[in-house]
């Protein structure tokens, strides 16, 4: 009965690993056509017609354009874990012109802890039963620019 489990046990674990979920997402790099993109002979034009659209361009000076690629790998159900990653960052001059072309690495992949279960603000703290019955008695009851009738504050037709 022991070498029964022992196999079985065996099969299992060569399972678990066999079954790891390989994910690849961003942009698929072809070193061909990011080798042919040349600072001082291409600008932004050439670029998205040999590498396509970026990733994301950068927001504040479209000075940089960013092509992603992340490979990660997950166990069943469990969070999935980045093996590896290339960002190609293309810089353009302020006439659209290839300044640089440089790489990164998995090197820039940042974990970011959430804070818990409740996100701290900031103002005064308070109830349900706070919030819905807290402003009765602090509005008042008339005396605004229509006057005291509830009006548009308009005269009638005349």
């Amino acid at each position: 009965m022991l070498p029964v489990l022992a196999v079985l046990a065996l099969t299992t674990l060569s399972a678990c690993e066999s079954s790891r979920i390989k994910q690849t997402q961003g942009y698929i790099v072809d070193e061909t056509l990011v080798a042919s993109v040349q600072p001082g002979v291409d600008n932004r034009a050439s670029v998205e017609k040999t590498l396509g659209r970026p990733t994301w361009a950068s927001e504040f000076d479209n000075g940089e354009w960013y092509y992603v690629t992340r490979n990660s790998s997950q166990l069943a159900f469990l969070t999935p874990k980045p093996t590896s990653q290339s960002i190609i960052i293309i810089s353009f001059d302020s006439g659209g012109g290839v300044t640089k072309v440089e790489r990164d690495g998995l090197d820039k992949i940042v974990s970011v802890k959430m804070e818990g279960d409740k996100t701290p603000t900031l103002g005064r703290d308070s109830s349900l039963i706070q919030d819905l019955f807290g402003n009765i008695g602090q509005v008042s009851s008339g005396g605004g620019p229509a006057g005291s009738s509830g009006g548009t504050g308009r005269d009638g037709p005349k």
